[in-house]
Formats: C-alpha cells, sequence, structure tokens
C-alpha cells in the first residue's frame, strides 16, 4: 500500500471539517469569478468608472487574486487621511471605516481558524494565539509580504517620506483592503484570501509555541526611552475564591496605559502590559507620521 499524506488532523472531526469548509470556500469563490457557461472569465474590462480611479485594476485584482466588481472600493481602502488634507473634494473618504470593517472580520476569520487548527485548546490559548495574528506589527509584515505599500494612496510629502513602509500605515490599509473584499465579493473571498495569507507566511504551529512576555519588552521599551520603571496595581478583585478575576492596571510616569482582567495576577499584568506596550507604539508611530507631513 502507498504511504498516506493524510495527516493525523485529517482524521479527526475537527480536521474533515476545517478540510470541508475550505473546500467550499474556494468552490464559492471559484464560482463568482466563473462566467455562466463554467469558463475562466477575460480579464476584466476597463470601464468609464475605472478610468477615475487613482489605482489599477490589474494590480488589484492580482493583490487579491481574483476578479473585483467594485475598483472604488479599493481604491478607498487604499487612501490614507494624508490625501484628504487641503482637499475640497467632500465626496472623499479615507480608509479609515473600511480598517474597521476590515479588522473585525479579520478578527472573525482568525478565530474561526484557530477554533478548527486547534480543536483540544482552551479559550485563553486561543485568544493569545490570536492576538499575536492580529496585531500590528504581524498586519504590517503581511502587508509587506504583498507589497502593498506600492499601492498606497498618499499625500506628497508621506509619499516622499516613509509613509509606504510605515507599519501603522501598512497595517491599517491591510484591515482596510480586506473590509473592501468582503464587501465586494462576500465572507467566502475574504476568508480564502485570509487563509492563503495565513497557510503561505505563518507557522501556528511555532506561534503557538512561542509565549510572550510582555512585561520584560515593556520594561525594555520604557527604558529605551528613559523613562521610570512601569508600576502595576490591582484595581479590582471579582467572583468567589475558586473563580477569581484580578483587574490590573499599569502605569508609566504615572499616566495609566494599559489594562487586562485574567484569573491569575501574573496573566493580568501580561495583558494590561501588552495593551500599554501596543499604545505606545501606536502613539510613536504616529508621531513619526505627524513628523513626514
Amino acid at each position: 500500500m502507498a504511504p498516506s499524506d493524510t495527516t493525523l488532523s485529517d482524521t479527526t472531526n475537527g480536521g474533515l471539517l476545517l478540510r470541508l469548509r475550505r473546500l467550499l470556500a474556494a468552490v464559492t469563490v471559484r464560482l463568482r469569478s466563473l462566467g455562466r457557461n463554467g469558463s475562466p472569465p477575460e480579464p476584466s474590462p476597463e470601464s468609464d468608472d475605472d478610468a477615475s480611479c487613482a489605482i489599477s485594476r490589474a494590480r488589484i485584482e492580482a493583490y487579491v487574486g481574483q476578479p473585483v466588481n467594485d475598483l472604488s472600493l479599493y481604491e478607498r481602502a487604499l487612501r490614507h487621511r494624508s490625501v484628504l488634507r487641503g482637499q475640497p473634494d467632500g465626496h472623499l473618504e479615507s480608509n479609515e471605516r473600511l480598517e474597521f470593517l476590515g479588522d473585525a472580520v479579520l478578527g472573525m476569520i482568525v478565530a474561526e481558524r484557530l477554533y478548527d487548527e486547534f480543536p483540544d485548546r482552551n479559550e485563553g490559548f486561543l485568544t493569545r494565539i490570536r492576538a499575536k495574528l492580529v496585531n500590528g506589527t504581524m498586519l504590517a509584515s503581511y502587508a509587506e509580504a504583498l507589497d502593498l505599500g506600492d499601492l498606497l494612496l498618499l499625500s506628497p510629502n508621506m509619499a516622499q517620506g516613509e509613509g509606504r513602509s510605515n507599519p501603522t500605515i501598512l497595517a491599517d490599509a491591510f484591515e482596510a483592503v480586506l473590509g473592501a473584499v468582503y464587501l465586494d465579493l462576500g465572507f467566502a473571498a475574504a476568508q480564502t484570501f485570509v487563509f492563503d495569507l495565513l497557510d503561505e507566511h505563518v507557522d501556528l504551529e511555532t506561534i503557538s509555541t512561542q509565549r510572550s512576555n510582555f512585561k520584560s519588552m515593556l520594561l525594555e521599551y520604557v527604558q529605551a526611552d528613559g523613562q521610570t520603571q512601569p508600576a502595576y496595581h490591582v484595581i479590582a478583585e471579582e467572583g468567589p475564591s475558586h473563580d477569581r478575576r484580578f483587574t490590573v492596571e499599569v502605569l508609566v510616569a504615572n499616566q495609566p496605559l494599559g489594562m487586562g482582567r485574567a484569573r491569575s495576577k501574573k496573566q493580568a499584568e501580561q495583558r494590561a502590559a501588552r495593551e500599554a506596550l501596543e499604545r505606545l507604539r501606536e502613539e510613536e508611530a504616529e508621531a513619526a507620521v505627524g513628523e513626514k507631513q
């Protein structure tokens, strides 16, 4: 008998369900892209609306991996707010609303993927891994892997500076484009887009075994900036003794920067440190963007 390439997870109900869902998503996306006679479509013709867009349909379809319908959605997803400064056209909109939507869609897709990928792991594990996969640093790395920076619509000053490589701008644009895919092509297409990206660029098994010490990372960050050591305070204890919940706040230079809630003080401190670290990094990135404008 020839050796089988079926993995252990494929023999479980969870693994089978995951394979069926991926197959269904792929089929749904494929059917969207086929003509009525089942033949592959011709390249999308340029329309009058395309001529008014600041982006190329061919480049967007190459990025998304399939034909798109409403090109203006993707133009909006790539339009940084710096473009709107000093513009008299009030009809233009930045990518911030699509970023909000894409963030929610990404969270749902990643949560479902992890739920199926790790059927025996608890909520805390799944939450921790999801946080690693959807934080700003990871989102920026996804955008860089897809060369999204080249497609961004930026003000002249931002484009001449480091706007196309700014992690915050890249992360926001990635979520906005995902939001556009969802609105334009549906959830199955958005799911396939994210799944393909994870399969190609992320080793879930490796990430699942890595534990981040956010307290140490926060300490190193503030010390490098010449600030005082973070201080952690328990601000609430709730629940019975067998199911206690602790809420911890972290302060840097007497300023509250993060809050975490968990069953143990140590875990709550880690979550507070993670929130503080993300906030400090976002503020640093925004300050850098402001200096370039």
